[in-house]
C-alpha cells in the first residue's frame, strides 16, 4: 500500500495573490539548448538500449554545458568568429557482456540533430563544436536480461514537485514564448531567432509581458528596417494576446535594451544565428524551464534537473509524474488548485515511494479524495508503461 498524503491547501491560491512571476525561457535560449541535447541524447541512447536488450541499462547524462562562442553580425549577414561548444558529460554503459554499444556515435548524432530542429538559420549547426565527455559502465548480459521484468529501483533519494491547473498567467506565458518559437511563425519571419524569453508580470488583472528575442542579421538591412520589422513582431504578439488573454490590462515590452536611435548593430539586438549563446550568453542543464515549461517562483518547485537523466532517476521521472498527476487532479470539478510532491528513497522500488504529498484546494475537499487516491495510484500501478512514453517523447521536459 503506498503512503498517499492528501490535505487541503494552506495557502491562498495563486489567481488569488496580488502578485504573480512566470518565466519561459524559449528553444534557442542557452540553458533550453542544454536541456534540448542532453533530453534528446537521453531519448535516443534509452531507444537502442531498449531495442538491444529489451530494458535501459544504467546512465546519466545531465550534466550538460554550454561554452559561448564570438560572433560579428552585420547588417545583410555578419559571421561567427568563434564556435559556440556544448558538452554532455555523465555516465553510461557501453558494454553488455562482449557487446560492444557506440555511446559516443549515437550521442553526437542525437546532439547534431536536436540543433537543426531548433536553430531558424540554414547551416547554424557546423557552429557549433560537440563534446561527449562519459565515464563508460558495463553490464552482464545474463543479468540484464534476468531483471528486465522487474521495478526498477530508485538510484537516488530525490523528489519531484508539480501544480495544476496552470493560472491565467502561465499559460499566457507558454502559450505566447510557444507561438514565438512555432515552425509556422519561423516560417513566416525567417529574421526572427529561436533564443526567446517571455517574462510575465501579473499584478492583481493587469499584465506586464516583457519579451527578448534575437533577430538574424542576414534578414536586416539596416537599422531603420530593423524597427520595422520589430514593430511587425510586436503586433503580432499584441493580436495573439488579444485572442487568448481575458486580462484587463496587458502592456507588451519588447526588447526593450534597444536605442531607438541606433546607428550600428551593436545598439540593437542582431545576432548571425538567432542566438545569444553565439555572443558570450553560457547555458547549463537544469537552469532553465521546469518539466511544466515554465519558470514559476511563485509555486512549489524543484531544482532537480530532469533533462538526460535515466528514466528510472526519480530526479526525472517523479518530477514528470508529479506534473501529470497534478493536472489530472486539476480537472476534476470543482479543483482550484493542486500541488503534489514525490519522495523517493534509494534502492527501494520506483513504484513505492517514500511518500506522495498531495495538497488541494476544492471546494468540496471531502468529496474528491477517494477520487484522487484512484488518480495516484493508477499512474504508479501503469508506471513502466509510462517511463516508455518519456523515453519516446511523449511528455517534454522543459
Amino acid at each position: 500500500m503506498r503512503n498517499i498524503i492528501i490535505e487541503k491547501i494552506d495557502y491562498l491560491p495563486i489567481e488569488e495573490r496580488e502578485v504573480e512571476i512566470v518565466e519561459r525561457k524559449g528553444i534557442g535560449h542557452p540553458d533550453t539548448l542544454c536541456d534540448l541535447v542532453s533530453e534528446s541524447a537521453s531519448w535516443v541512447l534509452s531507444q537502442e538500449y531498449l531495442k538491444r536488450f529489451g530494458k535501459i541499462l544504467h546512465y546519466n547524462l545531465d550534466k550538460g554545458l554550454l561554452v559561448a562562442g564570438e560572433s560579428q553580425p552585420r547588417f545583410g549577414g555578419g559571421k561567427i568568429l568563434k564556435k559556440i561548444k556544448i558538452i554532455i558529460a555523465g555516465r553510461a554503459t557501453d558494454r553488455v557482456g562482449k557487446i560492444k554499444i557506440p555511446v559516443k556515435k549515437i550521442l553526437e548524432k542525437a546532439a547534431k540533430d536536436c540543433l537543426k530542429k531548433i536553430i531558424n538559420s540554414s547551416g547554424g549547426v557546423k557552429n557549433f563544436e560537440i563534446f561527449i565527455d562519459y565515464n563508460p559502465g558495463t553490464a552482464n548480459l545474463q543479468e540484464v536480461f534476468k531483471r528486465k521484468s522487474q521495478i526498477p529501483l530508485a538510484n537516488d533519494t530525490s523528489f519531484g514537485v508539480g501544480h495544476g491547473p496552470y493560472s491565467r498567467a502561465e499559460i499566457l506565458t507558454l502559450k505566447l514564448a510557444n507561438f514565438l518559437n512555432s515552425k509556422r511563425f519561423l516560417k513566416k519571419y525567417p529574421f526572427l531567432g529561436t533564443d526567446i524569453k517571455v517574462m510575465t508580470l501579473r499584478e492583481k488583472n493587469e499584465a506586464i509581458l516583457t519579451i527578448s528575442a534575437a533577430y538574424i542579421d542576414k534578414h536586416i538591412k539596416n537599422p531603420r528596417d530593423y524597427f520595422e520589422k520589430k514593430e511587425i513582431i510586436q503586433k503580432e504578439i499584441k493580436n495573439f494576446v488579444k485572442r487568448i488573454s481575458n486580462f484587463k490590462n496587458i502592456k507588451i515590452d519588447h526588447n526593450t535594451l534597444d536605442d531607438p536611435q541606433a546607428k550600428s548593430e551593436g545598439e540593437i539586438y542582431l545576432t548571425v544565428l538567432g542566438l545569444s549563446a553565439e555572443q558570450g550568453d553560457d547555458g547549463q542543464v537544469g537552469r532553465g524551464n521546469r518539466v511544466s515549461g515554465l519558470i514559476t517562483p511563485c509555486r512549489e518547485m524543484s531544482l532537480e534537473a530532469p533533462a538526460g537523466k535515466n528514466i528510472n532517476h526519480p530526479g526525472k521521472l517523479y518530477q514528470i509524474l508529479a506534473h501529470l498527476i497534478a493536472h489530472r487532479i486539476g480537472k476534476i470539478e470543482r479543483v482550484k488548485e493542486c500541488s503534489v510532491r514525490i519522495l523517493s528513497q534509494i534502492g527501494k522500488p520506483l513504484d513505492q515511494p517514500q511518500i506522495i504529498s498531495v495538497k488541494v484546494f476544492a471546494e468540496n475537499f471531502e468529496e474528491q479524495k477517494e477520487k484522487i487516491y484512484k488518480i495516484v495510484n493508477n499512474y504508479f500501478d501503469n508506471l513502466k508503461k509510462l517511463q516508455i512514453e518519456i523515453v519516446k517523447g511523449k511528455y517534454p521536459i522543459c
